[in-house]
């Protein structure tokens, strides 16, 4: 496949000093697929030209489709060899030749194929390239669909290379989709090998198309006889054009694969799928679909795709997450599998009841979240971070009921000969297999854990401390406008109130109550006075911190918080052996404060009306094991050793 690759790309040389290497993709591309659709027409074309003098439109597309099992057609004369006898006619002909595909054919259109073509003309390479592709042979016979996509791909790398772009932006390296299928498939394997099955499988970041295709690759390895329709939605042209494209070679229904922007515009809209599976872009802002997610989500409502909640807008991969757990097929049909590659935010990122939290949530607590595998850095073309694999199901076996099983397999990778942008590991057979029956095991090891959904909850409340100042009139002449209009009353004039407060002195009272009442005295005294709020407002106004003094109160006689003193503590679900998750949560909670926050903190109480409920998946900190320091004694005998050889070549350099 390398080697054709190569040859095909080859073909660029004819486009030197007419295109720039960055452009080379926009011919090299459209070219590649119009001879490979024109080899895959071969075999009937003259069938095809026949029933083309006897039907038109629908009725055509129907006969075709029935007569030589293709879901496309091209009523035109010309094939390549066609063109090629007549140079002179060369470009009005392979227009006419593309312009006579089926209507489901509009990959070209998004090459801007037309004007490309009409440029070769011009430049006098139009016959030059026609002719070079015509040499090869792309029927499926010699390149299998497999291999077809794998060239695709191989175009896809060379052309991104080119052009300094993301490869990864594009496509998912083969190793890391048979991970992921083999995942999906792995608990229905004795139902896909039963004669006749069909299944169903949608991917909403398509790109080209190599989920799909290794998908349908491994179930035809396991069973011959199943069928797996591909649905497929791609928001690149170049990309959605290539995918649709490769599904043609594969016989696939063609209209299944659609262009467009899926979080703004879900094509499936009224579908879901017995399996689906993505690798969304990383920390991509989704601001351009902002609009639409949003209207969406207010009239689905809680149940909507987007009703768990929104990720924040610089980053778009959990709204993936959440489509995806809308997208699988109802537990009451049976239920789904999806899919997903993730970069390490969505375990964690966002405090309780942000957006992210609360898609954790819902997934958790419907039960969806099957396993989560850390894969090893440095596996995909465009980054080298970690990044995981979710497998979400709604119709879980029984014993995987309310549980979680966490997999890492972050050393369990064989280094590449080549590497590939920033790729340089991958997940062989062996490795692969291994991942997989740790998944099938399903028991604890030292890279396999299980744990119930409720262990990832948690409550953050609020520890609030009481807010203790010492008071002083003297320090009215500091008052602002604004704390003078709130202590005196908007409009009204606050000199008689300031001239019997400096009369006071420089007295200070550490308690609100007896500061209060003696302000309150000058005041009557002086014929002037204030509400009982305007009192606390003026105290508070010549407060001063002071930890010897008594607490603040309010009207109803409750301590004031102290708002630079506020904390915040996250409470396990599981905290003290609690296993009823949130239903379990007043008891849980006055069990932690009294035991972690009052013993240090004796006057702390907690804001009940500011709780919050929140999840994450703290991987790392799961999988994490602690490796004790050297002894102090080593460490001192290393550091005297690098000492004497400083000494010693001080020594050298002063001689």
């Amino acid at each position: 496949m390398s080697t054709l690759g190569n040859f095909v790309w080859s073909i660029a040389d004819q486009l030197r000093g007419v295109y720039r290497p960055h452009q080379y993709g926009g011919i090299i591309l459209p070219f590649t697929i119009l001879r490979r659709l024109d080899c895959l027409l071969s075999p009937t074309r003259d069938e095809v030209r026949a029933l083309a003098k006897e039907f038109n439109g629908g009725a055509l597309d129907v006969q075709v489709k029935r007569k030589t099992g293709l879901a496309f057609h091209n009523t035109s004369q010309y094939d390549f060899a066609r063109l090629l006898k007549d140079p002179e006619g060369l470009r009005a002909n392979l227009i006419d030749y593309i312009s006579h595909f089926s209507g489901n054919i509009d990959v070209f259109e998004r090459f801007g194929f037309e004007a490309e073509i009409n440029r070769l003309e011009e430049k006098n390479r139009l016959y030059l390239i026609v002719s070079k592709f015509a040499e090869i042979d792309l029927h499926p016979d010699t390149v299998p669909n497999a291999a077809m996509g794998d060239l695709y791909e191989h175009l896809i790398y060379k052309f991104a290379e080119a052009s300094n772009e993301e490869a990864g932006e594009h496509y998912t390296p083969r190793d890391a989709i048979r991970l992921m299928v083999d995942l999906l498939f792995a608990e229905e394997n004795e139902a896909l090998l039963e004669p006749g099955t069909i299944r169903t499988i949608y991917d909403p970041t398509a790109g080209t198309g190599g989920m799909l295709s290794v998908a349908e690759e491994r179930l035809l390895e396991r069973n011959p006889h199943a069928r797996l329709r591909l649905y497929g939605q791609e928001i690149n042209d170049l990309s959605y054009a290539i995918c649709k494209s490769d599904m043609i070679g594969k016989g696939q229904e063609v209209s299944n694969i659609r262009l467009g922007d899926t979080l703004a515009d879900d094509k499936f809209f009224d579908k879901t799928f017995d399996f689906c599976m993505s690798n969304p872009p990383y920390g991509v802002d989704w601001k351009a679909s902002e609009a639409a997610v949003k209207e969406q989500r207010t009239k689905g409502g809680p149940n909507g795709r987007f009703g768990p909640g929104l990720p924040p807008v610089s980053d778009g991969q959990m709204l993936f997450l959440t489509h995806l757990g809308h997208k699988m097929r109802p537990s009451h049909e049976g239920g789904g599998r999806a899919g997903i590659v993730l970069n390490g935010s969505p375990l964690f990122t966002g405090a309780a009841e942000s957006g992210p939290s609360e898609i954790r949530r819902w997934l958790l607590e419907n039960d969806m979240v099957d396993v989560i595998i850390a894969l090893p850095t440095d596996m995909f073309f465009n980054t080298g971070i970690s990044t995981y694999v979710w497998i979400l199901d709604n119709a879980k076996q029984a014993e995987r009921r309310g549980k979680v099983q966490l997999i890492d397999a972050s050393d369990m990778w064989t280094k590449m000969r080549k590497g590939m942008g920033s790729k340089r590991k991958e997940i062989d057979a062996g490795a692969r297999e291994r991942i997989v029956k740790l998944y099938d095991t399903f028991t604890e090891a030292d890279n396999s854990k299980i744990l119930k959904n409720s262990d990832f909850g948690y409550w953050t409340i609020t520890v609030e401390r009481p807010l203790r100042l010492n008071f002083s009139a003297s320090r009215a002449v500091g008052l602002d406008d604004k704390a003078l209009a709130k202590a005196f009353g908007k409009g009204s004039d606050p000199a008689p109130f300031l001239a019997v407060l400096a009369s006071m002195g420089e007295q200070t009272y550490l308690c609100q109550d007896k500061f209060v009442e003696a302000v309150r005295e000058q005041f009557a005294s002086a014929g002037v006075k204030l509400t009982p709020a305007q009192y606390r407002h003026l105290a508070i106004a010549l407060g001063e911190p002071d930890e010897s003094a008594e607490a603040v109160t309010d009207a109803k006689g409750n301590p004031e918080p102290d708002a630079p003193k506020r904390d915040t503590e996250n409470v396990p679900f599981t905290y003290g052996g609690n296993t009823l998750g949130d239903a379990g949560r007043s008891e849980t909670i006055k069990a932690y404060f009294e035991t972690e926050v009052v013993p240090h903190l004796p006057d702390a109480w907690i804001d009940e009306k500011k709780t919050k409920v929140g999840y994450e998946i703290p991987f790392t900190r799961i999988f994490y094991t602690y490796t004790p320091p050297r002894p102090l004694a080593e460490i001192d005998r290393d550091l005297e050793s690098q000492i004497a050889k400083i000494l010693g070549l001080l020594r050298e350099v002063e001689a």
